[in-house]
């Protein structure tokens, strides 16, 4: 499994075909449970969260549903009250509403976002309130298995290229794009093997794949929403499908 893109990736770069020479091996897996909405639900609920706090509340939310992620409707249904128990925050509660409303609404397309390309389901999924790109690239390689993401705005990412490469300052985006060239067509892959070189120099670390509250990155897409939503309305800027 992966043969193909680790293949690629060690003959296209020779300091990522050392990294990969000093892990056991690729792990990567996609998670096929429950449904996209489901997923989303999920990221919502882990921003700035540790994971056993996080564990502990969609836990509850579960329970609240007799024991099963709600649908759209369910949710939008329900009260503040009992999510509020549950440990949601009024803000996360709105997100959650803001993604249930958008999915049956039919704007943000879920039933059809297999189809779509991976700037497209960006797009798609930035138009919920709290979701960002980062939250959107972490939906593409790790619900919809798409081969080719490379998640420019992830601090782990850009502490592992800045170490691989030994760069003086942190890397900026476009200069983890321009490096990142070379991977493609695998840069899931690729992202996936700089997470696990962290992972090397600190053994208690996990890769986003097996994390419960997910990066820096993920902790400030919320922020940024509470920043856009605290603007007058003359500094209101455009929206961007970036996070």
């Amino acid at each position: 499994m992966h043969l193909t893109a680790i293949a690629h990736l060690r003959r296209a770069d020779p300091i990522l075909a050392a990294i990969i020479a000093r892990v056991p091996s690729c792990t990567f897996a996609v998670r096929a449970e429950g449904t996209h909405v489901d997923a989303l639900l999920r990221a919502i609920v882990y921003q700035q969260l540790s994971g056993s706090a996080a564990v502990t509340i969609l836990g509850r939310v579960v329970t609240h549903f007799s024991g099963r992620s709600p649908t759209p409707a369910e949710l939008l249904a329900t009260p503040d009250e009992p999510l509020r128990a549950a440990g949601l925050s009024r803000q996360k509660i709105g997100y959650a509403r803001d993604l249930m409303a958008k999915v049956l609404s039919g704007e943000v397309p879920l039933d059809a976002i297999a189809r779509q390309d991976d700037e497209t389901v960006i797009t798609e999924l930035t138009r919920v309130k709290g979701i960002g790109r980062w939250t959107a690239q972490m939906f593409l390689m790790f619900r919809l298995g798409r081969p080719d993401v490379f998640p420019e705005l992830d601090l782990g990412i850009r502490n592992a290229i800045q170490r691989a490469y030994r760069l003086r300052k942190p890397p900026t985006p476009e200069r983890m794009r321009s490096i990142a060239v070379a991977w493609s067509p695998h840069r899931t892959i690729a992202s996936w093997y700089l997470w696990r070189s962290l992972d090397l120099d600190r053994p208690s670390a996990t890769p986003p794949d097996k994390r419960q509250g997910g990066t820096v990155a993920a902790m400030g897409e919320a922020k940024k929403v509470r920043r856009q939503k605290n603007r007058k309305p003359g500094m209101q800027r455009r929206k961007t499908s970036t996070a």
